[in-house]
C-alpha cells in the first residue's frame, strides 16, 4: 500500500514496538495516531516523531475499555483523516508473573482477551466498513508464537493470541474481494518492556531490536496492496 499520506491508527504505541512502528510509518510518510492508556510516555514517543519530521498525534485511550473504541475511530479520523491503516499492537500479559491456568483468576483471563482480542475486534468492526466503501485498507494484528505453541504459563496471553490469528484469518475469508487486506505478523522475541515483565532473567542482547522488527513488518505492509 502508498503509505505517503496514508492515515495509520498503532495501538499500543507509546513504547516498545508500537512506538517503533509509529516511527517508521511516519517516516515513510504516514498519518499516525499512536492510542495507549499512558498519556505522558505517548507524548514523549509522538513528540520524538515530531522532531524527526514525521506526523503524529496522541490519544490516551484503553483499547479494552468497549466505551473507548468510538472515540478512538472519530478522533483519529478527525485528526488524519480517512483511515488507511489500522496496526492492533496493544497487547497485555495478563497477570505477571506468569502463572499457570489453575492459578489464574477469571478476571485476568477476561482482561486479557478485552485488551488483546475483544478490543481488535470492536476497533476492527468500526473501521473496516469505511475502508470497504472507500475499496482500500490494511488491517495489521501483532501475534506471537505463543498463538501456536502451548508454553506453560502463558496460558491467558496465548489463548488470546491464538484467537486474534484466527480472527484475522476469518476477516480475511469474509472481506476478500473488497480490497481490504489483513496481515497477521510473529515478531519474535524483542528487547521490550514486555518480555522484561514475561522473562526478567532473559539477556536483553540476545533480542531484537524494536526498531529493526518495526522496519521489517512496515516493508511488509507497504507490499500488500502494491
Amino acid at each position: 500500500m502508498e503509505l505517503r499520506g496514508a492515515g495509520a491508527i498503532v495501538t499500543g504505541g507509546s513504547r516498545g514496538l508500537g512506538a517503533a512502528l509509529g516511527a517508521a510509518l511516519a517516516a515513510k510518510g504516514a498519518r499516525v495516531v499512536l492510542v495507549a492508556r499512558e498519556l505522558g510516555p505517548l507524548e514523549q514517543t509522538v513528540a520524538r516523531i515530531r522532531t524527526a519530521g514525521g506526523e503524529a498525534h496522541a490519544l490516551a485511550e484503553d483499547i479494552g475499555d468497549k466505551t473507548a473504541i468510538h472515540r478512538i475511530a472519530g478522533a483519529a479520523a478527525a485528526l488524519v483523516g480517512p483511515i488507511d491503516l489500522l496496526v492492533h499492537n496493544a497487547s497485555t500479559l495478563g497477570a505477571v508473573p506468569l502463572r499457570l491456568l489453575l492459578d489464574t483468576a477469571c478476571e485476568d483471563l477476561e482482561r486479557t482477551l478485552a485488551v488483546n482480542l475483544v478490543g481488535p475486534f470492536r476497533l476492527t468492526k468500526t473501521l473496516a466498513g469505511p475502508m470497504v466503501l472507500r475499496g482500500r485498507g490494511t488491517v495489521v494484528h501483532v501475534s506471537s508464537d505463543a498463538a501456536t505453541s502451548a508454553y506453560p504459563r502463558w496460558g491467558a496471553y496465548g489463548v488470546s493470541k491464538a484467537a486474534l490469528l484466527h480472527l484475522n484469518r476469518i476477516w480475511a475469508a469474509e472481506l476478500e474481494g473488497t480490497g481490504v487486506r489483513f496481515l497477521s505478523v510473529d515478531p519474535g522475541e524483542m528487547n521490550t518492556k514486555m518480555h522484561a515483565d514475561a522473562i526478567p532473567e532473559a539477556d536483553p542482547a540476545t533480542l531484537a531490536d524494536p526498531a529493526d522488527v518495526a522496519a521489517r513488518i512496515v516493508a511488509q505492509v507497504a507490499e500488500v496492496q502494491s
